[in-house]
Order: C-alpha cells, then structure tokens, then sequence
C-alpha cells in the first residue's frame, strides 16, 4: 500500500487533516491577535488625534543600508514581541510559586480552545472547515470559555498583593454576572434554528438568511442572476418581506444585542474592565507579572476577544456566508476559490467585530462597580429572560 492510500484512509484522513486545520488556524489567530494589538494603537491614536505605530517596519539597516523603511509600523508587533520574550521574568518574593507560574497558562488557553468547534469557513476539497464538529457546540463554548477566569482569579490571589486580590475578585464577580445573560440570550437562536451544532446554525442562515437581517431574499441564487430569470429574482426578492420575517427578526436583535454587551463584559472590555482598572488598581490582576507572564495574559485578553467575535459571527452574522456568493461545494478550482472566499468573509467579518470592540474601549467611559453589576442583574438578565418567552410566542404563532 503506497503513502497516499494510507493518507486517504478514513482514521489518517480525519487525524491529518484535523492537524492541519489546527495548525492552521493557530497560524492566523496568532498573527491576528498581534495586528489587533497594532489596530488597536493605531483606531486610539486617530480618536486621539495622534500619530500610534509608524516607525518599526523593514530594518535594512541590520543588511548594512543606512535607513529602515517605516511601513506605516506595522513591524511593531514583532517589536513588541522581542521586547517581551527579552525581558526578565521576575517572580516577586510572597508570592504563591506554583499557581502564580500556571494563572497566565490558564488564562491562555480557553479562548484558544474556543476556536475549534467555530466553523471558518464552508470546505475546502471536501473537506470541512471546522476542526470538531460537535453537535453541543454551543455547550461547548460556554464549558470552556468560562474557565478562563481561573487564570484570572488565580492570577489575583497567588500575587498575595491588594491590587492584583480585588482584580481577581472583580473578575470572578463580573463573569458571574453576565454568564447568565449570556447563556440566555442564545436560547431563542437554539429554538429557531434546533440545533446546537454551530456548523448547523451556519448552514440554516445561509437556507434562510442571517439572523439579524429584517430582510433577506428567500431562494435567491447567484445562478439567477447569470441567466437572468428576473421574474425568479423578483419573486424571491418579495418573499424576503413577510411578517414571519419581521416579527423572528425582533427576539433575533434582542439576543444579538444582549449577547454582544455581555460579551464586552466576559472579555473584560471597557467599558467593562473593572478587574484592571488602571486608575484603581494599576493593573489588576497582572500587576505582579513581568515578561511571558504578563504577554500571556496580554495574548489571552485578545484572543478572547478574537474567540467571541467568532462566536458572534457564527451566530448572528451568518458565519462564513455572504449572499450570492457559493460555499466550496462546487467542483474543481471553483470550489477551491469560493473555499478560500468563504474563509475570507469569516475573518472579515470577525475583524469588523473586533474594530468594534476597539472603538467602544477608545470612546466610551468605564463603569462604576455598582453600575456593571445593576446592568448585569437588573437590566440584561431580565430582558434575556423575557426575550426567550417572546421568542417562544412568536415561533408558536408563525408555525
């Protein structure tokens, strides 16, 4: 049996392949965790009026040329990098060894794990584009992105520092909070969709559109519009406005919003960021770290971001469709581009998220403790809440 008949066998295929896309998407996540650390400098310093990033580019120099090519700074990440993989990791004196080394670890992790049950894109050569396709994906995601904050506590507690202690406990208490909001908000899409595979709630918006469009033609195919069947186009373009459709959009763009601000709040975003707070508490949680250490929690805190992004996208925005655009279904070289195209749509989509993110940090003031946990208790638990039984009234009177 020659090499390419044991690669195409079913077990080696799955464990190939899974290791390919695995390594693959680390790949990218990894480099776009560092460019959004760069977007991020660069969106506040045009809110703020200033320049950000945009000297660290090409370094000829190092090849003997007298001058570096500034490239806008986007050489900064890797600078950043260096920087932090230099430094010394100082571990204070009182400080519990063995949990503060593993607190950054833990705080890594998770949204790392977070990312292969997201499917990003539709396939590629038949093979799909999603690294376990579990059908409690759901589930799934809300299991593990809810360890994260261990680290976090931990982080807090080992540091045997004030500072670092009431970030630990800010953080538990915020997780707490606006887990439930969370959890809730998505219900009304488990009911609508019946499923909680998040491959299969992809594949139902790309059959009936995206849950938070009010709008959205029913049928309509880019093959239509190639052979010009208007009277087709016509009919599917007045089918995409219906009372149905308008009145499963409401509960849709409650949980949408619902599930978007409460995911401010699990990544600890301003103007949810109560645990480090810079004024209050110097850092918070990672005052104590130096180095790696720091750089971990760092790389945690963005790609939690990064994670939750593609969790709102998969379940709101369609994941990896856009209309009128095939998936990698087709056979050939079109199945392979529209593949790669779909790929693209998921991480645009995920990066429109993320400039979102970064421009609510840079315009909107942080939170009093009080506030955060009135709008967690008082606000969204209720309105989620009473979100699912609307939802519930309305799917009982469409179907």
């Amino acid at each position: 049996m020659d090499i390419l008949s044991v690669l195409l066998l079913p077990e080696v295929f799955l464990v190939w392949t899974s290791l390919a896309k695995t390594i693959g998407l680390l790949g990218v996540i990894l480099g776009l965790v560092s460019y959004t650390v760069y977007a991020e400098r660069k969106v506040c310093a045009l809110i703020q009026d200033r320049v950000g990033p945009n000297r660290v580019g090409i370094p000829l120099t190092l090849l003997g040329l007298k001058k570096d090519i500034p490239f806008l700074g986007l050489g900064q990440p890797i600078a950043d990098a260096m920087k932090l993989l230099l430094k010394e990791n100082f571990m204070p004196g009182g400080v519990n060894k063995f949990y503060y080394y593993i607190a950054p670890k833990l705080a890594m992790i998770p949204p790392i794990l977070v990312l292969a049950v997201l499917p990003f894109g539709s396939s590629l050569w038949g093979v799909p584009m999603v690294i376990a396709d579990i059908n409690i994906g759901v589930l799934y995601v809300f299991a593990v992105s809810s360890l994260g904050v261990y680290g976090i506590v931990l982080a807090g507690w080992s540091s045997n520092s004030k500072y670092p202690f009431l970030g630990g406990i800010r953080s538990s208490s915020q997780m707490i909070s606006y887990e439930l909001a969370l959890g809730l908000s998505v219900i009304p899409v488990f009911m609508l969709c019946g499923t909680l595979s998040l491959p299969g709630i992809v594949d139902w918006q790309v059959q009936n559109g995206w849950l938070v469009a009010p709008w959205w033609p029913k049928g309509l195919d880019w093959r239509m519009i190639l052979a010009g069947d208007w009277d087709a186009i016509r009919t599917a373009c007045v089918a995409g406005f219906s009372l149905q459709r308008a009145l499963l959009w409401i509960p849709m763009l409650i949980s949408f919003f619902v599930f978007l601000i409460a995911m401010f709040a699990e990544t600890n975003r301003l103007p949810f960021d109560l645990p480090e707070a810079e004024q209050e508490l110097v850092g918070g949680y990672h005052t104590e770290y130096s180095s790696m250490g720091f750089a971990l929690f760092f790389l945690g805190e963005y790609a939690a971001m990064i994670a939750g992004a593609g969790v709102i996208v998969t379940l709101f925005l369609g994941g990896w469709s856009l209309p009128l655009v095939p998936d990698g279904s087709l056979p050939g070289l079109a199945g392979l581009f529209f593949g790669l195209i779909n790929i693209g749509v998921f991480f645009a989509k995920v990066c429109a998220i993320l400039l979102f993110f970064i421009w609510v940090r840079w315009t909107l003031p942080r939170f009093r403790y009080d506030q955060l946990m009135k709008l967690g208790w008082y606000f969204f638990f209720e309105l989620a809440l009473a979100n699912i039984f609307f939802a519930a009234f309305v799917l009982a009177y469409i179907r």
